[in-house]
């Protein structure tokens, strides 16, 4: 069996593309690096990477060390990891990604409290605007909003939400009539803009009878790319707005917002905790995760039906 620094070495050679910058990673100088791999090279008796001081290039057998190498690895922290499980007491990294408005409300004070009572855990919350890719950044869990496109994910969901059509008793008084979707084109619209587009895509399905569903392309005067901007200009009275039950459900119960178009509802948006599906997943992980299920239900209330249009919310 080949050392496993070996291994480690090959791996984060792979994963940095140059030597360069393989040689900053470690402390290393380039010329201690380049050594490393020619030794390796040797020892094996196969070329792995075509190589210049900025770039690496694996070659095919390259690509099998690094593939096959990296199962070993794995698993060996796996068996490490399950050791570890046996103790009472979680410890070890828990790297978790999430987006900025939910982050912030609701994933940060439950990783704090988790963390007093689980204090050798090494834990990091890294907020976004976007998802980004576990893998490819090195997280254990990312919170999502819907289920994840990428099979290789498990999906665990942690809050039940849906999207809210809703603006302020003020605008709900003196705006045009509103009874489908089709008629927020004459409605100045609040949008999240998160993409360059001038329109956002709202979806809606019926509350009753035979399932319907409808897109309609908004717009507005106003825009934002963060969901609490939008919030406030919404409970300004500048328009309506689409937002998670998660974030208004409080300002609809105080009465600074009001959910509007009852016939129709936001389609569903519940969040998930996820993570990459392999056969031993770290009991700081699980725990984890069964954490956000149980403390969620009592953060955020059950979706609620609306009231009548410029009614206030009970």
């Amino acid at each position: 069996m080949p050392p496993l620094d070996d291994l480690a070495f090959f791996q984060q050679l792979a994963r940095a593309g140059s030597l360069t910058a393989t040689a900053r990673e470690l402390g290393l100088s380039l010329s201690a690096v380049s050594k490393r791999l020619k030794q390796l090279e040797a020892r094996l008796g196969v070329a792995l990477a075509t190589r210049t001081t900025r770039r690496l290039t694996l070659t095919a057998e390259g690509e099998l060390y690094l593939a096959r190498g990296g199962a070993i690895l794995e698993e060996l922290v796996e068996l490490e990891e399950t050791l570890a499980d046996h103790r009472a007491e979680l410890s070890g990294p828990l790297r978790i990604n999430a987006t900025f408005g939910f982050g912030r409300r609701h994933v940060a004070p439950l990783l704090s409290a988790f963390c007093r009572r689980h204090p050798r855990l090494e834990a990091a919350l890294e907020l976004t605007n976007f998802p980004v890719s576990l893998a490819d950044q090195g997280f254990d869990i990312g919170i999502r909003v819907g289920e994840p496109p990428d099979s290789r994910l498990v999906a665990r969901r942690i809050l039940s939400n849906r999207r809210v059509l809703c603006a302020s008793p003020a605008y709900v008084a003196a705006m045009p009539p509103l009874d489908s979707p089709a008629d927020l084109v004459a409605h100045p619209c609040l949008v999240l803009r998160e993409n360059a587009s001038d329109y956002a895509l709202w979806r809606f399905e019926r509350r009753e009878g035979p399932r319907e569903e409808r897109a309609v392309k908004v717009g507005g005067p106003l825009a934002s790319n963060d969901g609490e901007v939008i919030r406030r200009l919404a409970r300004d009275g500048h328009g309506v707005a689409l937002r998670s039950w998660w974030d208004v459900h409080e300002d609809l119960a105080a009465g600074r917002l009001v959910e509007v178009l009852p016939g129709w509802r936001g389609v569903r948006a519940d969040f998930h905790a996820v993570y990459d599906q392999r056969r031993h997943v770290p009991l700081r992980i699980r725990a984890f995760i069964a954490y956000l299920e149980q403390e969620m239900v009592g953060r955020v209330p059950p979706v609620a039906r609306p009231t009548t249009t410029g009614e206030s919310p009970t």
